[in-house]
């Protein structure tokens, strides 16, 4: 496996809210997540840390992420916690009040992938060249397209395609969706932030994913096309992938 890792502010925003990580445990075993922060004075970028360095930090203290179902009672936990971590700091520091973060992530092992999400920053597989999304937006509009008040065309270009119905920071409790997939089923692995997926299409991702270039240079080449398009937002990517010769 390989693997990349980077945030950018675009071009609109002043400052970055996201924030982004990908380690790796002594069995080979991933965490990937990435959080996309919200709030005024500055206090997205608490509330998206506070998760990432959450769950790095308790990753790294795990001795193996162990069976699916321990490893998805641990996603349940951890977000629990750090949703409280977040009320907790806005209770002591009022000014920050408002202030959340959408986080979605990956666990990899040799055996399986776990998506985790909350919000509407998106988890997507790599297979023969294909992006498949895994996770389902947390959004007012994804939920107008699914009950059969929008369609997907309509919903692409709507005034309020924004609007979150679930963020940590926001629902208290919080409920995280989780999807399992097989390892057999990814040739790679990619999380953002919706600075990406309001930018570029599938298509064009895919497009990049499938350039004779390295790993590092493409995920560049997504934050540098992201910004030509506007960049009116933060653009956060984490990126896996097997190497050849892996099993695929």
């Amino acid at each position: 496996m390989k693997s990349y890792y980077i945030t950018d502010t675009g071009k609109v925003r002043t400052h970055n809210e996201d924030s982004v990580a990908i380690v790796k445990d002594l069995k080979g075993e991933y965490l990937m997540v990435v959080a996309d922060g919200m709030g005024g004075h500055k206090a997205g970028e608490v509330a998206s840390s506070i998760v990432v360095n959450g769950l790095t930090t308790s990753f790294k203290a795990l001795e193996e992420v162990g069976s699916k179902e321990e490893a998805v009672s641990w996603i349940r936990e951890s977000i629990t916690k750090l949703n409280d971590d977040i009320f907790k700091y806005t209770d002591e520091f009022p000014e920050s009040k408002g202030m959340g973060t959408t986080v979605v992530l990956a666990l990899v092992t040799k055996d399986y992938i776990l998506f985790g999400n909350v919000g509407d920053s998106s988890g997507f597989v790599f297979k023969k060249g294909k992006l498949y999304k895994v996770t389902k937006d947390h959004t007012l509009v994804n939920l107008l397209v699914e009950t059969g008040e929008l369609t997907k065309e309509e919903a692409v270009n709507h005034p309020r395609k924004n609007v979150l119905m679930r963020a940590l920071g926001a629902n208290n409790p919080i409920d995280v969706d989780i999807f399992y997939l097989d390892i057999k089923e990814s040739d790679g692995i990619l999380l953002c932030s919706d600075g990406l997926t309001n930018m570029l299409t599938a298509e064009q991702i895919e497009k990049v994913l499938n350039s004779d270039i390295s790993l590092e240079e493409k995920i560049v080449k997504l934050i540098k096309k992201s910004n030509l398009r506007g960049g009116t937002d933060n653009v956060s990517i984490a990126y896996l992938e097997k190497e050849s010769g892996e099993d695929k």
